[in-house]
Protein backbone atom coordinates (compact mmCIF):
# COMPACT_ATOMS: atom_id res chain seq x y z
CA UNK A 1 0.00 0.00 0.00
CA UNK A 2 1.00 3.19 -0.45
CA UNK A 3 0.26 4.70 2.95
CA UNK A 4 2.71 3.58 5.51
CA UNK A 5 2.11 1.70 9.41
CA UNK A 6 -0.51 3.06 11.43
CA UNK A 7 -0.11 6.07 13.91
CA UNK A 8 -0.56 4.15 16.78
CA UNK A 9 1.83 1.40 15.60
CA UNK A 10 4.77 4.42 15.18
CA UNK A 11 4.13 5.50 18.86
CA UNK A 12 4.20 1.86 20.04
CA UNK A 13 7.74 1.35 18.83
CA UNK A 14 8.97 4.94 20.01
CA UNK A 15 7.70 4.26 23.61
CA UNK A 16 8.96 0.68 23.20
CA UNK A 17 12.42 1.43 22.45
CA UNK A 18 12.75 3.23 25.61
CA UNK A 19 12.09 0.55 27.61
CA UNK A 20 13.83 -2.45 26.44
CA UNK A 21 16.76 -4.03 24.52
CA UNK A 22 14.13 -5.35 21.71
CA UNK A 23 16.13 -8.86 22.01
CA UNK A 24 14.61 -12.17 20.78
CA UNK A 25 11.18 -13.13 21.47
CA UNK A 26 9.94 -16.11 22.09
CA UNK A 27 9.78 -17.87 18.76
CA UNK A 28 6.26 -18.26 18.52
CA UNK A 29 5.67 -14.52 18.90
CA UNK A 30 4.97 -12.23 21.67
CA UNK A 31 2.28 -13.98 23.92
CA UNK A 32 -0.16 -10.30 24.05
CA UNK A 33 0.29 -10.27 19.92
CA UNK A 34 -1.04 -13.48 19.83
CA UNK A 35 -3.96 -12.99 22.13
CA UNK A 36 -4.98 -9.99 20.11
CA UNK A 37 -4.84 -11.68 16.91
CA UNK A 38 -6.79 -14.11 18.88
CA UNK A 39 -9.22 -11.16 19.28
CA UNK A 40 -9.26 -9.87 15.46
CA UNK A 41 -10.82 -13.36 15.03
CA UNK A 42 -13.29 -13.05 17.40
CA UNK A 43 -13.88 -9.13 15.70
CA UNK A 44 -13.86 -9.97 12.13
CA UNK A 45 -15.10 -13.31 11.87
CA UNK A 46 -16.55 -14.16 15.35
CA UNK A 47 -15.02 -17.13 15.70
CA UNK A 48 -12.94 -18.26 18.83
CA UNK A 49 -9.14 -19.25 18.23
CA UNK A 50 -6.77 -20.25 20.73
CA UNK A 51 -4.42 -18.10 20.96
CA UNK A 52 -1.46 -21.20 21.25
CA UNK A 53 -2.60 -22.06 17.64
CA UNK A 54 -1.25 -18.73 16.41
CA UNK A 55 2.23 -18.41 15.20
CA UNK A 56 4.02 -14.94 14.77
CA UNK A 57 6.40 -15.16 11.90
CA UNK A 58 8.37 -12.83 9.67
CA UNK A 59 5.70 -11.94 6.85
CA UNK A 60 3.51 -14.44 5.26
CA UNK A 61 6.53 -15.38 3.46
CA UNK A 62 7.90 -17.21 6.85
CA UNK A 63 4.26 -18.49 6.96
CA UNK A 64 4.58 -20.29 3.70
CA UNK A 65 7.97 -21.50 5.02
CA UNK A 66 6.72 -23.00 8.10
CA UNK A 67 3.89 -24.83 6.22
CA UNK A 68 5.73 -25.95 3.34
CA UNK A 69 8.77 -27.31 5.46
CA UNK A 70 6.66 -28.66 7.93
CA UNK A 71 3.59 -30.35 5.55
CA UNK A 72 5.32 -31.72 2.88
CA UNK A 73 8.44 -33.72 1.88
CA UNK A 74 10.55 -33.71 -1.02
CA UNK A 75 8.69 -34.20 -4.33
CA UNK A 76 5.39 -33.83 -3.10
CA UNK A 77 2.35 -31.19 -5.20
CA UNK A 78 1.06 -28.73 -3.99
CA UNK A 79 -1.63 -27.29 -6.25
CA UNK A 80 -1.81 -23.29 -6.60
CA UNK A 81 -4.43 -21.27 -8.88
CA UNK A 82 -3.25 -19.82 -11.96
CA UNK A 83 -3.25 -16.66 -12.32
CA UNK A 84 -1.85 -16.44 -8.49
CA UNK A 85 1.00 -14.88 -6.47
CA UNK A 86 4.26 -15.88 -8.18
CA UNK A 87 5.83 -16.39 -5.13
CA UNK A 88 3.99 -19.30 -3.96
CA UNK A 89 5.52 -21.53 -6.90
CA UNK A 90 9.07 -20.38 -6.55
CA UNK A 91 9.05 -21.00 -2.57
CA UNK A 92 7.71 -24.66 -3.51
CA UNK A 93 10.35 -24.56 -6.38
CA UNK A 94 13.37 -23.55 -3.35
CA UNK A 95 11.99 -26.45 -1.55
CA UNK A 96 12.23 -29.49 -4.05
CA UNK A 97 7.95 -29.32 -4.08
CA UNK A 98 6.27 -29.96 -7.13
CA UNK A 99 4.11 -27.27 -7.96
CA UNK A 100 0.10 -27.69 -10.29
CA UNK A 101 -0.84 -25.05 -12.03
CA UNK A 102 -4.39 -25.08 -11.56
CA UNK A 103 -5.43 -23.49 -14.61
CA UNK A 104 -8.43 -21.29 -13.69
CA UNK A 105 -11.18 -19.28 -15.50
CA UNK A 106 -13.01 -16.52 -15.13
CA UNK A 107 -16.11 -18.56 -15.02
CA UNK A 108 -15.11 -19.40 -11.58
CA UNK A 109 -13.54 -16.30 -10.95
CA UNK A 110 -9.81 -17.46 -11.75
CA UNK A 111 -10.50 -19.92 -8.64
CA UNK A 112 -10.02 -23.20 -8.07
CA UNK A 113 -13.16 -26.03 -7.77
CA UNK A 114 -13.97 -29.09 -6.11
CA UNK A 115 -13.32 -30.80 -9.26
CA UNK A 116 -9.24 -29.72 -9.44
CA UNK A 117 -8.91 -31.45 -6.52
CA UNK A 118 -10.43 -34.84 -7.86
CA UNK A 119 -8.53 -34.60 -11.06
CA UNK A 120 -5.47 -33.75 -9.52
CA UNK A 121 -3.18 -35.86 -7.12
CA UNK A 122 -2.12 -33.36 -4.91
CA UNK A 123 -0.40 -33.30 -1.61
CA UNK A 124 -1.83 -30.02 -0.49
CA UNK A 125 -3.81 -26.96 -2.40
CA UNK A 126 -3.21 -23.53 -1.39
CA UNK A 127 -6.33 -21.15 -2.61
CA UNK A 128 -6.33 -17.13 -1.76
CA UNK A 129 -9.33 -15.17 -1.09
CA UNK A 130 -9.06 -12.32 -1.82
CA UNK A 131 -6.61 -13.66 -4.69
CA UNK A 132 -3.48 -11.70 -5.87
CA UNK A 133 -3.79 -10.87 -9.05
CA UNK A 134 -7.53 -10.68 -9.67
CA UNK A 135 -9.08 -9.61 -6.54
CA UNK A 136 -11.66 -12.22 -6.50
CA UNK A 137 -12.97 -14.26 -3.81
CA UNK A 138 -14.67 -17.36 -2.46
CA UNK A 139 -17.72 -17.50 -1.04
CA UNK A 140 -18.68 -19.72 1.89
CA UNK A 141 -20.19 -22.39 -0.21
CA UNK A 142 -17.53 -22.53 -2.72
CA UNK A 143 -14.54 -22.25 0.62
CA UNK A 144 -16.32 -25.36 2.01
CA UNK A 145 -16.75 -27.22 -1.41
CA UNK A 146 -13.13 -27.19 -1.33
CA UNK A 147 -12.26 -27.77 1.83
CA UNK A 148 -14.68 -31.02 1.60
CA UNK A 149 -13.10 -32.31 -1.24
CA UNK A 150 -9.42 -31.46 0.31
CA UNK A 151 -10.57 -33.84 2.97
CA UNK A 152 -11.75 -36.64 0.89
CA UNK A 153 -8.76 -36.82 -0.68
CA UNK A 154 -6.50 -36.60 1.92
CA UNK A 155 -5.00 -33.20 0.80
CA UNK A 156 -3.85 -30.59 2.92
CA UNK A 157 -5.64 -27.25 2.87
CA UNK A 158 -3.62 -23.90 3.38
CA UNK A 159 -5.80 -20.36 3.01
CA UNK A 160 -3.99 -17.48 2.53
CA UNK A 161 -6.16 -14.29 3.62
CA UNK A 162 -3.38 -11.59 3.26
CA UNK A 163 -6.05 -9.48 1.68
CA UNK A 164 -8.70 -10.14 4.74
CA UNK A 165 -10.27 -6.74 5.51
CA UNK A 166 -10.18 -5.18 2.40
CA UNK A 167 -13.29 -6.15 0.90
CA UNK A 168 -16.01 -4.27 -0.75
CA UNK A 169 -19.44 -5.72 -1.55
CA UNK A 170 -19.08 -8.69 1.24
CA UNK A 171 -17.15 -9.82 3.93
CA UNK A 172 -14.17 -12.26 3.18
CA UNK A 173 -14.85 -15.96 4.50
CA UNK A 174 -12.17 -17.19 6.70
CA UNK A 175 -11.52 -21.16 6.20
CA UNK A 176 -11.12 -21.00 10.18
CA UNK A 177 -15.07 -20.73 9.94
CA UNK A 178 -15.19 -23.98 8.57
CA UNK A 179 -12.84 -26.22 10.08
CA UNK A 180 -9.92 -26.47 12.54
CA UNK A 181 -8.42 -28.95 10.47
CA UNK A 182 -6.54 -26.14 8.26
CA UNK A 183 -3.53 -23.91 7.72
CA UNK A 184 -4.25 -20.28 7.80
CA UNK A 185 -2.31 -17.85 6.86
CA UNK A 186 -2.17 -14.10 6.96
CA UNK A 187 -0.28 -10.78 7.20
CA UNK A 188 -0.03 -7.15 8.68
CA UNK A 189 1.52 -6.32 5.39
CA UNK A 190 -1.84 -4.99 3.44
CA UNK A 191 -4.99 -4.55 5.50
CA UNK A 192 -2.58 -2.79 8.44
CA UNK A 193 -0.29 -1.57 5.91
CA UNK A 194 3.38 -2.82 7.54
CA UNK A 195 4.50 -3.57 4.34
CA UNK A 196 8.66 -3.75 5.01
CA UNK A 197 7.98 -4.53 9.09
CA UNK A 198 8.15 -7.88 7.45
CA UNK A 199 5.35 -9.52 10.06
CA UNK A 200 3.03 -12.63 9.68
CA UNK A 201 1.34 -15.37 11.19
CA UNK A 202 0.15 -18.80 10.35
CA UNK A 203 -2.87 -20.57 12.80
CA UNK A 204 -2.39 -24.08 12.95
CA UNK A 205 -4.26 -27.26 14.39
CA UNK A 206 -3.38 -28.63 17.94
CA UNK A 207 -0.94 -31.05 17.01
CA UNK A 208 1.39 -29.05 14.91
CA UNK A 209 1.93 -25.89 17.38
CA UNK A 210 5.53 -28.51 18.75
CA UNK A 211 6.07 -28.87 15.05
CA UNK A 212 6.00 -25.42 13.61
CA UNK A 213 7.58 -24.47 16.65
CA UNK A 214 10.63 -26.24 16.60
CA UNK A 215 10.95 -24.84 12.58
CA UNK A 216 10.31 -21.70 13.68
CA UNK A 217 12.85 -21.59 16.07
CA UNK A 218 15.31 -22.79 13.66
CA UNK A 219 15.06 -21.33 10.61
CA UNK A 220 13.82 -17.73 11.97
CA UNK A 221 14.95 -18.03 15.74
CA UNK A 222 12.14 -15.54 16.01
CA UNK A 223 9.91 -12.87 14.38
CA UNK A 224 11.69 -9.17 14.39
CA UNK A 225 10.60 -7.89 18.31
CA UNK A 226 10.23 -4.12 17.07
CA UNK A 227 7.54 -5.04 14.28
CA UNK A 228 5.50 -7.03 16.86
CA UNK A 229 5.49 -4.41 18.90
CA UNK A 230 4.16 -2.59 16.44
CA UNK A 231 1.52 -4.73 15.52
CA UNK A 232 -0.13 -4.15 19.00
CA UNK A 233 -0.72 -0.34 17.95
CA UNK A 234 -1.79 -1.26 14.86
CA UNK A 235 -4.15 -3.77 16.23
CA UNK A 236 -6.29 -1.20 17.84
CA UNK A 237 -5.96 0.97 14.59
CA UNK A 238 -9.19 1.13 13.60
CA UNK A 239 -10.47 4.03 12.22
CA UNK A 240 -7.11 5.15 10.29
CA UNK A 241 -7.49 1.33 8.67
CA UNK A 242 -11.03 2.15 7.90
CA UNK A 243 -10.01 5.26 6.53
CA UNK A 244 -7.80 3.30 4.11
CA UNK A 245 -10.55 1.47 3.34
CA UNK A 246 -12.38 3.93 1.97
CA UNK A 247 -9.33 5.44 -0.30
CA UNK A 248 -9.10 1.55 -1.78
CA UNK A 249 -12.89 1.97 -2.46
CA UNK A 250 -12.91 5.14 -4.22
CA UNK A 251 -9.73 4.38 -6.64
CA UNK A 252 -12.01 0.87 -7.49
CA UNK A 253 -15.01 2.70 -8.14
CA UNK A 254 -13.16 5.34 -10.26
CA UNK A 255 -11.47 2.73 -12.07
CA UNK A 256 -14.80 0.89 -13.00
CA UNK A 257 -15.72 4.02 -14.46
CA UNK A 258 -12.59 5.39 -16.28
CA UNK A 259 -10.75 1.52 -17.40
CA UNK A 260 -13.62 1.47 -20.26
CA UNK A 261 -13.02 5.00 -21.31
CA UNK A 262 -9.49 4.37 -21.80
CA UNK A 263 -9.92 1.25 -23.68
CA UNK A 264 -9.32 -1.59 -21.10
CA UNK A 265 -12.56 -3.26 -21.15
CA UNK A 266 -12.23 -6.67 -20.08
CA UNK A 267 -11.93 -6.97 -16.64
CA UNK A 268 -13.98 -8.21 -13.46
CA UNK A 269 -14.16 -5.65 -10.48
CA UNK A 270 -12.11 -6.92 -7.57
CA UNK A 271 -13.84 -8.56 -4.93
CA UNK A 272 -11.30 -7.53 -2.30
CA UNK A 273 -8.06 -6.86 -2.28
CA UNK A 274 -6.97 -3.64 -4.62
CA UNK A 275 -5.86 -5.12 -8.19
CA UNK A 276 -7.44 -5.09 -11.48
CA UNK A 277 -6.50 -7.72 -13.52
CA UNK A 278 -7.30 -7.07 -17.06
CA UNK A 279 -7.03 -8.75 -20.61
CA UNK A 280 -5.39 -6.52 -23.33
CA UNK A 281 -5.37 -9.46 -25.57
CA UNK A 282 -6.98 -6.97 -28.12
CA UNK A 283 -3.65 -4.19 -28.01
CA UNK A 284 -0.86 -6.95 -27.45
CA UNK A 285 0.24 -10.69 -27.32
CA UNK A 286 3.57 -9.90 -25.07
CA UNK A 287 2.23 -7.97 -21.74
CA UNK A 288 5.93 -7.91 -20.93
CA UNK A 289 6.54 -5.54 -23.32
CA UNK A 290 3.29 -3.34 -23.22
CA UNK A 291 3.87 -3.06 -19.21
CA UNK A 292 7.66 -1.60 -21.02
CA UNK A 293 6.38 0.27 -23.45
CA UNK A 294 3.80 1.89 -20.89
CA UNK A 295 6.46 2.44 -18.33
CA UNK A 296 9.08 4.20 -20.50
CA UNK A 297 6.68 6.51 -22.23
CA UNK A 298 4.30 7.88 -19.96
CA UNK A 299 5.70 6.50 -16.18
CA UNK A 300 3.39 4.40 -15.15
CA UNK A 301 4.08 1.01 -13.60
CA UNK A 302 1.87 -2.08 -14.31
CA UNK A 303 2.67 -5.93 -13.84
CA UNK A 304 2.81 -7.97 -16.82
CA UNK A 305 0.12 -11.03 -16.49
CA UNK A 306 2.77 -13.43 -17.20
CA UNK A 307 4.36 -12.82 -13.53
CA UNK A 308 0.92 -14.37 -12.53
CA UNK A 309 0.27 -17.12 -15.15
CA UNK A 310 3.60 -18.18 -17.26
CA UNK A 311 1.67 -20.08 -19.73
CA UNK A 312 -1.06 -17.71 -20.26
CA UNK A 313 -0.36 -14.28 -18.88
CA UNK A 314 1.08 -13.04 -21.72
CA UNK A 315 -2.38 -11.33 -22.83
CA UNK A 316 -3.59 -9.98 -19.17
CA UNK A 317 -1.54 -6.93 -16.87
CA UNK A 318 -2.57 -6.17 -13.19
CA UNK A 319 -2.93 -2.89 -12.24
CA UNK A 320 -3.01 -1.44 -8.47
CA UNK A 321 -4.63 1.47 -7.15
CA UNK A 322 -3.17 1.04 -2.82
CA UNK A 323 -2.12 4.72 -3.86
CA UNK A 324 -3.47 7.81 -3.19
CA UNK A 325 -6.77 8.88 -5.32
CA UNK A 326 -5.02 11.68 -6.56
CA UNK A 327 -1.75 9.83 -7.49
CA UNK A 328 -4.46 7.23 -9.45
CA UNK A 329 -6.31 10.20 -11.66
CA UNK A 330 -2.56 11.30 -12.60
CA UNK A 331 -2.47 7.59 -13.81
CA UNK A 332 -5.38 7.05 -15.20
CA UNK A 333 -4.42 10.53 -17.35
CA UNK A 334 -1.13 9.21 -18.23
CA UNK A 335 -2.73 5.77 -18.99
CA UNK A 336 -5.19 7.46 -21.46
CA UNK A 337 -2.48 9.18 -23.55
CA UNK A 338 -0.72 5.85 -24.01
CA UNK A 339 -3.35 4.36 -24.94
CA UNK A 340 -4.73 7.20 -27.22
CA UNK A 341 -2.94 5.68 -29.88
CA UNK A 342 -5.47 2.66 -30.18
CA UNK A 343 -7.92 4.34 -30.28
CA UNK A 344 -7.02 6.28 -33.76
Amino acid sequence: PGTGAPTLAKEKVINGLSGSTMGYTVALGIPELREKIADLYWRWYKIKVDPERIIVTPGSSGSFILAFTGLFDVGDTVGIGSPGYPSYRQILKALSLNTCAIKTTSDNKFQPVATDINYNNLDGLLIASPANPTGSMLNKDELEGLMEACDQKQTVFISDEIYHGIEYDARAVSALEISDDCFVINSFSKYFSMTGWRLGWIVVPYDYIRQFERLAQNLFICAPHISQVAALGALDSHDELKQNLETYRANRALLIEQLPKIGFKKFAPPDGAFYFYIDVSEYTDNSLNFCKAILEEVRVAITPGIDFDPERGLETVRLSYACSTSDLKKGIRRLNNFMSKYRL
